[in-house]
């Protein structure tokens, strides 16, 4: 048979904060160190692709600019300037066209 007596009113008062408590820490809390951690990654990744991309459009600009011979110096010399700057919006209008709207 079951006991029947019924548990003091601090006591029930203390576990139904006790279980509000935990499950307020469970359902909100826990997930924004998850999100929090995701966030942290994401951020450091783009930070350090962006500066390889950079580099390496740099590089591009200095390798027209040397080796190419006399085909741009003179009057000729801001097209490799123009040619970094057409592939680096290129880049950009790609990485703007793979974002993605989710339904």
């Amino acid at each position: 048979m079951p006991d029947t007596q019924a548990k003091p009113i601090g006591e029930v008062a203390s576990e139904l904060w006790e279980l509000t408590r935990d499950y307020a820490k469970q359902e909100t809390v826990d997930p924004l160190k998850g999100v929090g951690r995701f966030l942290a990654y994401g951020v450091a990744g783009s930070l350090l692709i962006g500066i390889g991309v950079i580099m390496l459009m740099l590089s591009g600009l200095r390798a027209l600019q040397t080796e190419t011979g006399s085909w741009f110096t003179g009057n000729l010399s801001w097209i490799p300037y123009l040619i970094v700057l057409v592939v680096g919006a290129a880049l950009i209008a790609l990485a703007l066209s793979r974002i993605q709207k989710k339904n």
